[in-house]
């Protein structure tokens, strides 16, 4: 099925079985063994890495019908699937068949005085609707990663990537048959009409958690209409500030990566701060580097003043995520300065701070109240793969329940075992 219903009546219906089969799923999953997730995801793993070409041709369709919309560079490379691309994607399914499984470990325990043991166990969320954008590859991601960590999932792909998704999707369907589970363990929505998303936003009878995971306007969206609990994922404006005690080529280097490693990525970098103090000494070799690797740079007047390519910054790009080759410039008095445009200006997600003096490292990791804060890296690393937890479906910029990358723990939620010995409450 390719393109829309006929009606919404029929995207009801649609949507409504994907919710029922779910949810039947999610009971299933609950207590299947890890020996049996595992075997899904290594089968999955095997089928995405046997089926390349088809991947490839499916994304062409969807690369094709992109650059006829004219949609940006940064976007396009989002979309694309290579075939190291493909490959990454299949290693990922492969790490998390080897992360430790979530459900059932014991998180806490303790005993009463009445003799009454407690333990605090993970369990699974139980059906989780994922809304994505142009990303293929978050396909494979979310995927595997409920079912790791025992739930059953909805996926709704954007119209961009809708046959690489499909494609990608085939592969998961097929793991699935391999282990013996159901297929709807896994299900995709089979429509791009945008009443499917209204739809799955409304379905508290069958989701029990929606992530939205895209642009800032689908978050909004999926904020302001949503019936079912949300995973936050807002834009990643994210922060990389100069201290006056930074060290010049490791700055010079870590700021290269973090803003032009990928651009369209949420943790590219799309604001440089730097100490006026150290701003003549360090910054003139940082924004060579980056024009000369094609990145437009936006600078206030001290900026403006050390490059005549540094074009003039206005209030609007210090709240702007690019996702492209562009960067904003900004000069500040110091490490307090720096954290008060940060809190003023940024979405809360990563935030970077280069420096050899550890004390302001460590200021500025414990004032700021972004989702990640770093010391001496790049941006970038705001992934769930570089965290260690195999991959993520996003990174959680809200304050309850899942934080930063969005994993196989993040994915579960818990319940109280207590064990008695006839015991009644005096």
């Amino acid at each position: 099925m390719d393109g829309a219903m006929e009606n919404t009546g029929d995207i009801v219906a649609v949507m409504e079985e994907l919710g029922k089969k779910a949810r039947a799923a999610a009971r299933l999953l609950a207590k299947t063994s890890t020996m049996v997730k595992n075997a899904a995801l290594m089968a999955a793993a095997e089928s995405i890495g046997n089926n390349g070409a088809l991947i490839k041709a499916a994304n062409a369709k969807d690369m094709e019908a992109a650059r006829a919309k004219n949609l940006s560079a940064a976007l396009l490379d989002r979309l694309e699937l290579t075939d190291s691309r493909i490959a990454g994607m299949a290693k990922g399914l492969v790490d998390i068949a080897t992360l430790a499984d979530p459900v059932g470990q014991v998180m806490n325990e303790w005993n009463r005085p009445n003799g009454l043991e407690i333990q605090r166990v993970r369990t699974p969320l139980g059906v989780i609707g994922i809304i994505y954008e142009s990303r293929p590859n978050v396909t494979a991601d979310a995927g595997a990663l409920c079912l790791k960590a025992g739930n059953a999932c909805i996926l709704r792909g954007g119209s961009e990537s809708f046959h690489s998704s499909r494609a990608i999707f085939v592969c998961l369907q097929e793991g699935l048959r391999a282990a013996r589970l159901p297929e709807a363990c896994i299900q995709m929505v089979p429509v791009t009409d945008r009443a499917a998303v209204g739809e799955m936003l409304t379905m508290t009878k069958y989701i029990d958690v929606i992530i939205p995971r895209g642009g800032q306007s689908l978050v909004e969206r999926v904020t302001r209409d949503s019936r079912v609990p949300t995973f936050q994922h807002l834009m990643g404006l994210c922060h990389t500030y100069i201290h006056s005690d930074a060290d010049p080529a490791k700055a010079r280097k870590v700021v290269l990566n973090a803003k032009m490693r990928r651009t369209g990525v949420c943790g590219a970098t799309e604001t440089l701060l730097i100490d006026e103090a150290i701003v003549e000494k360090i910054l003139p070799p940082i924004l060579n580097d980056l024009i000369k690797a094609g990145c437009e740079i936006r600078g206030d007047e001290i900026v403006q003043k050390l490059d005549a390519r540094v074009k003039a910054a206005d209030a609007a790009d210090w709240d702007t995520e690019y996702l492209d080759s562009i960067l904003a410039v900004k000069t500040v008095k110091g490490l307090d300065d720096a954290m008060a445009h940060i809190v003023a200006h940024g979405s809360e997600h990563t935030e970077a701070i280069i420096t050899e003096d550890e004390v302001a490292a460590e200021r500025f990791m414990a004032g700021l109240d972004s989702a990640i804060v770093m010391h001496n890296a790049s941006t970038q690393f705001a992934d769930g793969g570089e965290f260690g937890m195999g991959a993520e479906i996003g990174i959680a910029t809200g304050k309850l329940h899942a934080r930063g990358p969005v994993g196989v723990e993040q994915l579960t939620t818990f319940k109280y075992k207590v064990r008695g010995d006839g015991q009644i409450r005096p």
